[in-house]
């Protein structure tokens, strides 16, 4: 059988998943796979059931996507977004070499193409999820700063520091005293 793929944008956890599975089912769609980025249904879409499942998705947040440019931007995205809250942010390899194996294409042509649809470098966007996930540590409130900058691979706490006070402006420790600390949006960050 012919069946639809269909690529969609701000995918970026596992509930996402199943958000996303339930739209289908409820639409009366068989999913076949559904992974972060990309859903594959046993049926062939017409038109009309397309445009349904688009502003169902829209509804919820998540945005259908046809061109191959922002689907391989997604893929870098949720690539980034897996390796540091799946593993930490601990690579066994470089960041380019990662990615490269991730989207199957040369490092040169994601770091081209990443920065002139989202305006910054794929290396600013992986800090910038990193910190995100720093704070997400920090409210949690169950490891000491040393302890987070092991857990997220950082060569130390200073170095951690550094990296969180010039994307928020703040050192780690001011933001924990926050009354209420503000997180962002993972799939709004940019």
């Amino acid at each position: 059988m012919d069946g639809t793929t269909l690529y969609i944008k701000n995918m970026v956890c596992n509930r996402c998943i199943m958000v996303v599975e339930e739209i289908l089912k409820h639409e009366g769609f068989t999913p076949e796979t559904i992974e972060l980025g990309r859903a594959v249904i046993l049926e062939k879409l017409t038109k009309e059931q397309l445009e349904t499942v688009r502003n169902r998705l829209e509804a919820v947040g998540f945005e259908l996507t046809d061109d191959k440019r922002s689907r391989l931007t997604e893929r870098i995205k949720q690539a980034i977004i897996e390796l540091i809250y799946q593993y930490n942010g601990e690579l066994h390899t470089n960041l380019s070499d990662f990615l490269t194996e991730r989207c199957g294409q040369d490092y040169s042509t994601l770091s081209k193409l990443f920065s002139e649809t989202n305006g910054i470098t794929i290396e600013k966007y992986f800090i910038m999820q990193r910190v995100e996930r720093v704070k997400e540590l920090l409210i949690y409130d169950e490891l000491s700063l040393n302890e987070i900058a092991d857990l997220m691979n950082y060569s130390s706490t200073a170095h951690l520091s550094a990296q969180f006070k010039s994307i928020t402006g703040i050192p780690p420790s001011q933001f924990k005293k926050q009354a209420e600390p503000k997180r962002r949006p993972l799939d709004q960050i940019i």
